[in-house]
């Protein structure tokens, strides 16, 4: 019987500084050994599928480790042009993307799914379950007549084309939807894996096959060298839900999986919530980094508020900054098409952005080496009104180009917003510096 492909984890707990753990040190800067060290104790993960290697710089996630952004793509039953979702993937590229999931479930999911990993090297995360449901309705059944062999097919072929990470939400347990029943929710549950898996075990009467399977899950991770994202399936979909039963049973159900995979070596991050109240996401993040040993913290928001439909990018930006702060690792974006509608390529752009404002100030926050002088190095040439150099130097070069292009009636290289009144300007005048033109090129 041949012995299963050895993993990055594999490597990394026998001490062995792989090819992918010095290529993701490189990308990140840092010292091989350590990162090497963090992966071995599950407290970081390089999400790098084996049959997807090479030409690519690769994904660290975790202790020590910059924060990283995601951004979400995806057609859906009513828009499923592979166009629109290249032209989104080149925006979340274009924006500084970390990473990118494919959450399509309409149109040709397989295609649409190789496409974009043929067109982008950045890591690339799926959610398999979509595919299972899509499958069964073309089938003539519902969504959630799956079988659990088609819902590990479905992880299988993920995998086999070279997705790096795949959300599976193995904490739907009956434990969990049990204490779900105790306290009904305002919002129910508002995750589409989770509510299918639910729906699923009522139908069947059975334990959510993920969880009841778990090795077999294990097997197909090691064969394609996939990170498993423990998804929160339970996640709070209101302010009022969060910190409830259910979703803490979810969460210690994930915390006991991801270490049952880091024995089996198998990378493995758990995904987090959700709408919650600001007080409490400090709290959330301590409490899962706790019960898992440390485990890579994968967070959608949090949104902070519920009110805010059009700005839920600004919401989770807020929330995504105390949630890193407090320790969460990976930032899922949100954008201001959220609850709204499928998101477009400018709210991809936004997303993207205000999600790495969140990260940036979270790393600066945690003393991360180099993240302050960004800050510094942006703050002297805003002194000296160096628009070209804060042109290049911005998290977003294009704003900064098109808001100095509109305030070109200041004469000089001052803004609009003060004019001859600029502190700048004047402090110039006093040292008797000559005026800068304000002059910039495309």
């Amino acid at each position: 019987m041949a012995l299963p492909p050895r993993t990055i984890l594999d490597d990394a707990r026998a001490g062995r500084v792989s090819g992918a753990i010095a290529a993701a040190a490189r990308a990140e800067r840092c010292d091989p050994q350590r990162l090497c060290r963090a992966v071995a104790a599950g407290r970081a993960v390089v999400a790098a599928n084996r049959r997807r290697r090479s030409g690519r710089t690769l994904l660290a996630i975790g202790e020590g480790l910059r924060v990283k952004v995601n951004a979400n793509l995806g057609t859906s039953g009513d828009r499923a042009s592979l166009a629109a979702e290249r032209a989104k993937l080149r925006a979340a590229e274009a924006a500084g993307a970390d990473s990118v999931m494919d959450l399509s479930t309409g149109g040709e999911l397989g295609r649409i799914r190789r496409a974009l990993l043929a067109e982008t090297a950045l890591a690339f995360g799926t959610v398999p379950i979509y595919e299972a449901a899509v499958e069964a309705r073309r089938a003539g059944r519902s969504a959630a007549e799956f079988t659990a062999d088609e819902l590990f097919a479905a992880i299988g072929r993920h995998g086999s084309d070279g997705v790096d990470f795949v959300t599976v939400h193995a904490g739907v347990t009956c434990q969990a939807l049990a204490a779900l029943e105790k306290r009904p929710r305002v919002a129910g549950i508002v995750s589409r894996g989770g509510s299918l898996l639910a729906e699923w075990m009522r139908r069947t009467g059975r334990e959510n096959p993920l969880f009841e399977d778990f090795d077999r899950l294990l097997a197909l991770a090691r064969e394609s060298d996939m990170v498993l994202s423990l998804g929160d399936g339970l996640r709070p979909g209101s302010l009022a839900d969060a910190g409830d039963a259910a979703q803490y049973q979810e969460l210690r159900t994930l915390a006991q999986l991801a270490r049952r995979a880091i024995r089996s070596g198998v990378q493995a991050m758990i995904e987090g919530p959700g709408h919650v109240p600001l007080h409490e996401i400090a709290g959330q993040v301590r409490l899962e980094k706790e019960l898992s040993g440390g485990v890579p913290f994968y967070v959608l928001g949090p949104l902070v508020t519920d009110v805010a439909p059009g700005y839920d990018h600004i919401t989770s930006a807020i929330g995504g900054a105390l949630a890193a702060i407090s320790g969460a690792d990976f930032l899922c974006y949100v954008t201001p098409a959220e609850h709204l509608r499928l998101p477009g390529v400018e709210d991809v752009r936004q997303g993207v952005i205000a999600a790495r404002i969140a990260a940036h100030a979270a790393d600066v926050a945690r003393g991360l080496a180099g993240a302050a002088e960004w800050d510094r190095r942006f703050s002297e040439l805003r002194r000296r009104r160096d628009w070209p150099g804060m042109i290049a130097g911005a998290m977003d070069p294009e704003a900064v180009r098109r808001g100095h292009a509109l305030s070109r009636a200041a004469g000089d290289a001052s803004c609009t917003m003060c004019g001859p009144l600029c502190v700048f300007r004047l402090a110039d005048d006093r040292a008797g510096r000559p005026h800068r033109s304000g002059k910039h090129g495309r």
